[in-house]
């Protein structure tokens, strides 16, 4: 084992975690003892687990869709949504061995060299559709979050094949093409709970413009107590679908139960076999005019094992126009966000630390 950094001094920690291409994996390799001041989180952000309860919702059998539960199934879709803001779905026709090589292929990127990882990081990259970094917004945050990540942009098959990291862009982007099927058909089940019925596929289109696989890896933390893997927001996009590895770790704030119940507690989300999680994102709240609700979320780290976590954003793309849709202001009687353009709403969200739903104030209506 390499000899421990003491990492006293931020420069000394950022030249070896970003700059190097270490991230916190080398941090922990070099063999870090205690977690650096740095990453410290304060009181109130900690993830307290004995404080959390254990979601024990069963997961959405998306296969019901196509079969005489349709009903049923799609009013557990919707309740889910405008409630917690998340559910897991078996049967969704992501092969299951897929998911395997996933986990794998995140590995084998991660396991890398440093110099290897390296040439991903913002201002090198030699792709502007890949970026590899730590933390979320390393400049802008008072305490730093316990991850890694590789993050690839979709254009299209012919550039995710010749520009996307070879350790995993097949895997990834057989992710994403399977995965989009059933996005399709979720958008199109919750659209239809709301009474949107005009330019159905235009409007799925819009919403989904534009698509990212990112590959999170949660090192083994000395003092998980004091830090986060992801510290407490909701995703800027429009639903967002994320395969956990066995090992968990993810925690939902709960706003309101599937009973209607206000709680505003945090829910552990175990990992179920051969599950995918699906999120509702800030824009699916603004289209929806505040019917279907962001998952704010967090991820706790362990001191165990390593985890991987690969989630796939869909987003509009930065030109679309976005906010509630016509239907459902005249069903509410108000507006209760403005109509802005994507990008403006994505240059808010990553200008700032994670706040928890705070991004949604840029859009909202007083």
């Amino acid at each position: 084992m390499a000899p421990s950094h003491s990492f006293s001094d931020s420069n000394s920690l950022f030249n070896f975690v970003v700059r190097e291409g270490n991230g916190v994996k080398g941090m922990v390799d070099s063999g870090l003892s205690k977690v650096p001041q740095q990453y410290v989180q304060p009181q109130q952000e900690r993830i307290d687990k004995l404080n959390a309860t254990s979601n024990n919702n069963p997961p959405i059998d998306m296969s019901k869709l196509d079969g005489p539960d349709r009903d049923r199934v799609a009013e557990e879709i919707a309740r889910a949504a405008e409630t917690v803001g998340f559910f897991q779905v078996v049967n969704h026709g992501v092969p299951l061995d897929l998911l395997e090589a996933l986990k794998d292929s995140a590995h084998s990127f991660f396991g890398q060299p440093p110099e290897r990882k390296a040439i991903y990081r913002k201002g090198v990259t030699p792709t502007p559709l890949v970026k590899y970094g730590t933390s979320f917004v390393p400049e802008k945050e008072k305490a730093l979050e316990w991850k890694d990540y590789i993050s690839m942009i979709y254009t299209n098959d012919a550039e995710a094949l010749q520009f996307w990291p070879k350790e995993c862009k097949e895997a990834a982007l057989e992710y994403l093409r399977t995965s989009m099927t059933m996005v399709r058909k979720l958008l199109q089940v919750l659209m239809e709970k709301l009474g949107v019925s005009a330019d159905i596929d235009a409007k799925i289109d819009a919403l989904t413009g534009l698509k990212t696989v990112n590959m999170n890896f949660y090192p083994t933390c000395p003092n998980p107590e004091l830090t986060v893997g992801v510290g407490r927001h909701s995703d800027l996009g429009t639903l967002t679908v994320l395969l956990q590895d066995g090992i968990g770790g993810l925690y939902v704030k709960v706003e309101e139960n599937m009973d209607g119940d206000v709680k505003g507690e945090w829910m552990e989300i175990p990992p179920i076999p051969g599950a995918l999680v699906i999120n509702v994102g800030d824009t699916l709240q603004i289209v929806s005019n505040g019917r279907y609700k962001s998952a704010e979320h967090r991820v706790r780290t362990t001191s165990s094992q390593s985890r991987v976590s690969i989630p796939i954003f869909t987003i509009p793309k930065g030109t679309e126009k976005i906010g509630p849709w016509a239907e459902v202001v005249e069903k509410d009687g108000v507006a209760r966000y403005r109509e802005i353009v994507f990008e403006e709403y994505y240059n808010n969200f990553f200008g700032n630390a994670h706040e928890g739903k705070k991004s949604l104030d840029f859009a909202r209506i007083y």
